[in-house]
């Protein structure tokens, strides 16, 4: 889960399941296997949110002036991203870990509005432990039907990835300087 977070194509989906499947089948304890998947999943998050506090607003700042549009961002957007981050921020880091790609890009800006470090943590990890707690027990819970679970899960998370890139590419043709 570590890894899922530093490297996202890693799908989360697939790998606490198969932890409870394992767990079903004698292998790992059910609760090593959740507290594993939790923690992993919450040190990855730390791990951008890191990057995020040392890239900083100000660099962020003359990024998006430079490369806007390839950011699908201007630097209007981004003062009142900056606010609604400041307002929300722990619901989305929240709420952010049960949706793919976005539970770890959601670590950035949570590092760039230098949210403070404990409500980062705490908010990742009550969100990390639901989100990989709930798929282990999945898998432990189908153990025969582990399969079934990958077949109803990656689909969804597949469209969940497309809907963003199709997104994006929205965004990049559609894309206006600030006036």
């Amino acid at each position: 889960m570590l890894l899922e977070n530093i490297f996202p194509p890693i799908p989360s989906e697939l790998i606490m399941p198969l932890a409870g499947f394992n767990a079903a089948r004698g292998g790992t304890p059910p609760w090593l296997a959740i507290l594993a998947g939790g923690v992993g999943s919450t040190l990855g998050a730390w791990f951008w949110y890191v990057i995020g506090v040392a890239y900083g607003p100000a660099r962020m700042r003359r990024v998006v002036v430079r490369y806007g549009r390839w950011l699908t961002l201007t630097p209007n957007e981004l003062t009142s991203a900056e606010g609604w981050f400041a307002r929300h921020g722990g619901a989305a880091v929240f709420f952010g870990r049960f949706l793919p790609t976005i539970r770890t890009l959601i670590s950035v800006p949570a590092g760039l509005a230098q949210m403070p470090v404990g409500r980062f943590l705490l908010f990742t990890a009550i969100g990390s432990f639901i989100w990989t707690g709930g798929l282990a027990i999945a898998g432990y819970a189908l153990e025969n039907g582990y399969e079934a679970v990958s077949h109803l899960i990656d689909p969804l998370s597949t469209a969940i990835v497309l809907g963003f890139v199709a997104l994006y590419v929205w965004r990049v043709i559609r894309w206006r300087p600030d006036a």
